[in-house]
């Protein structure tokens, strides 16, 4: 850094000291932490910062180790900073996330200073959420969505989500499952080819949702992947990440439904001229075909996950049926 640790913050802050109060978690693979640390004499009482420090090797839990994933996540802290330097602004009350307080970075490093969601009425982490909780968190989608319709993902990554296919071949070359590996790409096209496209978070898993005391609130956190797509992605990987199979099944539609009404009214506060029926009937047709594109990098990269269960089986079944017929 050019500028001392302490320093960075105290200058954002307006603290005359600061001290660490906890590690909220290290960061995947090593490359750094995520803590919180009190202020003295500043405009608030805390802050969390995010400091990544890139090691000379990567030792990746699940066994890759490559150049390939060294680069990709240098690039998704790039994308972060980018973030929040030149998007994150035009997210309002409606799609809640931390204020940017400081950025800094180099080769090495790179330091976000966010505001304490924790302090700002959002202390509450779920491992499993309630109906109410999952709406609040598709809603949250919905104006995200809203907001960015139709915008370029500059600075960004190009195509949003981590498991995106160009950026994950290790998990492609390794899949058992061969219709599946053989429909790789006409899935990314078919999502891409989506007339509507948007930003997508890209890691719109529940414990990256941050919520209030009653559950009726959220923020969201890591934009590592955020970057250009269809809404869908965001949407499935979020289902997918609250829901066990016989779940899925029972509550698609009605979690749908509700995504898709907050996004109305969402799109009618920012986007008057978009034909929402229109982009609800394109969107409600690639729900699978996301669903699968996700299905297909997690049988590549974790073959025994408990998200491969028969629901995403016969999801990917279906779509890539309906591809052999097109």
């Amino acid at each position: 850094m050019n500028r001392d640790f302490r320093e960075i913050i105290c200058c954002a802050t307006g603290a005359v000291e600061i001290f660490k109060i906890e590690e909220i978690q290290s960061l995947w693979s090593g490359y750094g932490v995520i803590e919180r640390y009190g202020l003295q004499g500043g405009d608030r009482e805390s802050v969390v910062v995010k400091h990544v420090q890139l090691p000379d090797q990567a030792n990746h839990p699940h066994g890759w180790n490559s150049d390939l994933s060294y680069q990709r996540k240098i690039r998704s802290y790039q994308v972060e900073t980018a973030w929040y330097r030149d998007w994150a602004t035009a997210c309002d009350e409606r799609c809640r996330i931390p204020h940017c307080l400081a950025l800094e970075s180099s080769d090495e490093q790179f330091l976000m200073v966010l505001e304490d969601l924790d302090a700002s009425g959002f202390p509450l982490r779920k491992d499993s959420a309630s109906m109410i909780e999952m709406r609040a968190c598709l809603a949250w989608l919905a104006n995200f969505h809203a907001t960015f319709m139709g915008r370029k993902a500059v600075g960004l990554w190009p195509v949003g989500t981590y498991w995106h296919l160009d950026t994950r071949p290790d998990e492609l070359k390794v899949l058992a499952d061969i219709r599946l590996k053989e429909a790789a790409t006409q899935i990314d096209q078919k999502l891409a080819a989506s007339p509507y496209q948007t930003l997508v978070h890209g890691d719109a898993k529940l414990a990256n949702f941050c919520f209030s005391a009653d559950g009726e609130q959220v923020a969201a956190v890591d934009f590592q992947y955020v970057g250009g797509g269809c809404g869908m992605k965001d949407v499935a990987y979020f289902i997918g990440s609250c829901l066990y199979e016989e779940d899925c099944e029972r509550y698609e539609s009605e979690l749908l439904a509700y995504y898709f009404s907050q996004l109305k009214v969402a799109l009618d506060r920012y986007h008057s001229l978009i034909d929402f029926a229109d982009i609800e009937r394109d969107w409600r047709i690639l729900y699978p075909v996301a669903w699968t594109d996700f299905h297909r990098f997690v049988k590549g990269w974790s073959p025994g996950h408990w998200k491969i269960h028969g629901y995403s089986e016969r999801m990917a079944r279906a779509v890539v049926a309906g591809l052999d017929l097109e």
